[in-house]
């Protein structure tokens, strides 16, 4: 098995010491190039792309060579499947091969809760998501500049920070004020200018007791917009703002807070309590048109008999309600 980590710093680490040879970086842009695009590829395009400076023909030799380093520091042992495919014109990623990468784990991730919202998560969902978090050790290859890297680094730090943002509903909609605190500051020092994440702190702030810091998270998305975006809030961030400043009680934090499903051993212990709350109900239901007829005697000028004394257990305390 080769495990290749493009997040943050390149690295590669593999059985029986294969790869542990491959130090220079173009084969490894290489490598790393093939295994975010595992297509098949036309070897004058990677020439191009990676050697655009030389000319068509050394490009090209500069191609063979890191596809030699590669082969090289990549041979299987056992009759193993090669990391590449070569044909004489194209070069692709082996599918059979036992090579895998932290991005693709990720991604698998990224569609595998696409469409779902965070605060519908459920433990298996909120586990895999987390992982997916965890692996984004950085930005993607770290160090390294080349043109075709931006955008992948974008995209890949996009769908990270909308990884975030589904954790942080999450917290948000269980009330873990310390877990959604942590998660917003890490997608703050991502994105510093994400209006959203600065509204859904200052909500947890709030939600916390502390006032004062949900204030001063509105400063600091005020001044993260002016220098980073040169706008002011939106109309939507201003009236946050207004209803902590003035302790409004409006304030949701939590718009969808259910409790847990019970585990179904407790279901049948659930419906017996049920049942003595209805018969509960009942009772005192009946004893109260029993008064209600009393009053009215009374406001006719008819005697008033005593008034029934409306008593019942209350199923779950044990202790007597009386009304």
């Amino acid at each position: 098995m080769v495990r290749v980590c493009l997040f943050g710093p390149f690295s590669m680490k593999a059985a029986e010491d294969s790869g542990a040879g491959l130090r220079a970086q173009k084969p490894c842009e290489l490598l790393a190039y093939l295994l975010l695009h595992p297509h098949t590829h036309r070897r004058e395009t990677l020439a191009s792309m990676l050697w655009g400076e030389a000319s068509t023909t050394q490009s090209k030799k500069y191609l063979r060579q890191a596809l030699w380093q590669l082969q090289t520091a990549l041979r299987q042992k056992g009759g193993k499947p090669g990391v590449l495919l070569l044909t004489p014109n194209t070069v692709r990623i082996n599918p059979a091969s036992a090579v895998s990468t932290d991005v693709a784990e990720f991604e698998a991730t990224c569609a595998a809760v696409r469409g779902i919202d965070g605060e519908s998560f459920d433990v298996a969902a909120l586990e895999l998501v987390q992982k997916a978090v965890d692996l984004y050790r950085g930005e993607l290859l770290h160090g390294w500049y080349s043109d075709w890297l931006f955008s992948e680094r974008d995209r890949l730090q996009e769908a990270h920070l909308a990884l975030l943002d589904k954790l942080l509903a999450y917290h948000t909609a269980r009330g873990n004020l310390d877990d959604g605190l942590a998660c917003g500051a890490v997608i703050l020092r991502h994105d510093r200018a994400r209006e959203s994440s600065h509204c859904q702190l200052m909500r947890l702030h709030y939600a916390a007791g502390d006032r004062a810091a949900a204030l001063r998270q509105y400063e600091r998305c005020t001044a993260a917009l002016a220098q980073e975006l040169a706008v002011e809030p939106s109309a939507a961030t201003v009236a946050l703002y207004a209803q902590i400043r003035d302790e409004k009680e409006s304030i949701r934090v939590a718009p969808r807070l259910l409790p847990p499903p019970p585990p179904a051993a407790a279901l049948p212990e659930i419906l017996s309590h049920l049942e003595q709350v209805k018969r509960l109900l009942g009772t005192l239901q009946d004893e109260v048109h029993q008064n209600i007829a009393l009053v009215r005697r009374a406001l006719d000028g008819k005697s008033i008999p005593p008034l029934a004394s409306m008593k019942a257990v209350h199923p779950a305390s044990g202790r007597r309600l009386h009304i």
